[in-house]
């Protein structure tokens, strides 16, 4: 199978984490994050496949097929396993890259996701995806924003939260539609709750208080099937290492100091 071309940045010097983004987003959903490891930290950035620059190859897409893009990115980059942060879809790519390729991994962050969905949220996740093939990413756009971002953070014009919405509602629309509902396919279709029983490595599960997308009971379940996990959460929504990266970088940083 050809390999999927991705695109990503690396900065700073140190241990080396990998930030895997939320679907719609790219690297720069990461951007306030990053700037604050930096110093310490070697930080690897990468678009997901059918986002930002990277390649978007016709579907089906799988989670497994995101974890592997992942540990082949992995492969080439660092010297040597790595911490691994992922955001909702990114989180999702984390738990199944722990389960796969564990020895790629010092330790995994699993912000803001699920491990599995029901019948209901899976039906959800199909009319999504009919949406965006009939009518472009634009149409899911208002409800994105309104599952992202707290109110107070969309309405922010002084410390420009709402610069950081507008910024982003743009990445979201300009997503190819196709690889768009190929990636919400992969998310609908997952089920780490055998699979993260599995994991070894030291894992941080973050939850957003007023996460309504995925609840702090998704990530409290996350961390109960995960042996030796922790659940941190922050004040936020979906979004939490946008709206709050200085809370985030910090759970990090203490999460990362001790991992031995």
């Amino acid at each position: 199978m050809k390999k999927t071309v991705l695109h990503w940045t690396k900065e700073g010097q140190g241990p080396v984490v990998v930030l895997s983004h939320a679907l719609g987003c790219d690297i720069r959903m990461w951007d306030g994050v990053a700037a604050l490891l930096k110093s310490r930290y070697t930080v690897l950035r990468y678009d997901h496949r059918g986002h930002g620059q990277s390649q978007a190859p016709a579907g089906p897409y799988s989670m497994d097929l995101l974890a592997e893009d992942a540990a082949g990115l992995i492969r080439e980059q660092a010297a040597g396993p790595v911490h691994f942060v992922g955001l909702s879809m990114g989180g999702m790519t984390a738990q199944a890259l722990a389960a796969s390729q564990p020895q790629l991994l010092k330790s995994i962050v699993i912000a803001n996701a699920a491990s599995w969905y029901d019948h209901a949220a899976r039906a959800l996740w199909q009319a999504r995806v009919k949406t965006v093939l009939a009518e472009g990413v634009a149409a899911i756009a208002d409800g994105a924003m309104q599952r992202w971002f707290t109110p107070e953070f969309r309405a922010d014009l002084a410390g420009g939260g709402a610069q950081r919405v507008a910024a982003l509602r743009h990445q979201l629309e300009q997503t190819d539609a196709a690889a768009y509902a190929a990636s919400c396919e992969a998310v609908a279709a997952i089920d780490f709750r055998a699979s993260n029983r599995r994991i070894e490595c030291p894992a941080l599960v973050i939850a957003g208080t007023r996460d309504e997308a995925t609840p702090v009971a998704m990530s409290q379940a996350i961390a109960d099937s995960i042996p030796g996990a922790q659940l941190r959460t922050i004040e936020a929504a979906h979004l939490s290492a946008v709206e709050q990266p200085e809370a985030f970088a910090r759970l990090l940083e203490s999460f990362f100091d001790g991992v031995k």
